[in-house]
């Protein structure tokens, strides 16, 4: 008795709308659409999952960018804002918004600076970074989880090629590939 293959192995969205678009106006070539829908699609999947066990914490994921910038600056895990908006964070005026978040949750504390008191950090407390790893853990084994379906050498091959897409795009508007997003 053969085995059928699951459901998600079916035709999917994706064929079925390069399938409309091939029968409602054949002379365009939907190839991009095989790739970038598809990117697409995955993209949502993955951030509401993403969105969903950061939430279970009480964080926003722009909230939790904040405390991993934090975490990755190494002890004492303090930045300014404009570092935090320099680490691809939005604007120094978005990350003063989330600092005001984190700090009134107890997660980072705003110091001045010693040496020019016009200099203001922000630093993780001790529940702050508790908290980014605990929730960047549960993040990673969440990711795994995601990616179960590739074998270790897909997994590198998608990498490279995710990193050459992003070279593409951003050669299609003449940017140079480290260009902010």
């Amino acid at each position: 008795m053969g085995m059928t293959a699951p459901k998600h192995a079916d035709r999917d969205a994706v064929a079925q709308v390069i399938d409309d678009w091939a029968r409602e106006r054949p002379e365009l070539d939907t190839g991009p659409l095989e790739v970038l829908a598809r990117l697409h699609r995955s993209f949502l999947r993955y951030s509401t999952r993403l969105t969903a066990s950061i939430e279970r914490h009480g964080l926003s994921v722009a909230g939790f960018d904040v405390l991993t910038a934090l975490r990755r600056a190494g002890a004492p895990y303090r930045l300014t804002a404009g570092q935090l908006a320099d680490s691809g964070l939005v604007s120094s005026a978005g990350v003063t918004l989330r600092i005001d978040r984190l700090e009134k949750d107890g997660l980072i504390v705003r110091e001045r600076d010693a040496d020019d008191r016009r200099v203001v950090y922000s630093r993780l407390t001790e529940r702050g970074l508790a908290t980014v790893d605990t929730v960047f853990a549960e993040h990673l084994d969440n990711e795994r989880r995601m990616l179960a379906g590739l074998s270790p050498s897909e997994r590198r091959q998608l990498a490279r090629l995710l990193r050459k897409l992003e070279i593409s795009i951003l050669g299609s508007d003449g940017l140079p590939a480290d260009a902010p997003a």
